[in-house]
């Protein structure tokens, strides 16, 4: 029992709150987010995540495009396809 007791405690211990203040705006999108039976703090978390890949997403996007604009880059990129180029002869 002390096993259970202890996988619990570490399960609550890891779930942390937070507090937000809400306007008008927030309210009208929580109640579309919510109309199907999602938890107003299920879209919190679901929003959160969702905003946070898409940051991830446009940081990688940015040094993408930064890679794709230095020409070094280009050039070294180009001289490494055209030997691989070469040993794909043999």
């Amino acid at each position: 029992m002390a096993i259970g007791l202890s996988a619990i405690w570490l399960t609550l211990r890891c779930m942390d709150a937070l507090t937000i203040r809400t306007g008008p705006e927030v309210e009208r999108a929580l109640e579309v987010l919510t109309r199907e039976g999602l938890s107003r703090s299920e879209a919190a978390r679901k929003a959160i995540l969702a905003a946070e890949r898409a940051h991830r997403r446009a940081r990688l996007r940015a040094e993408a495009e930064s890679l794709r604009d230095d020409p070094e880059d280009v050039a070294a990129s180009r001289q490494l396809a055209a030997e691989m180029d070469a040993i794909r002869a043999w």
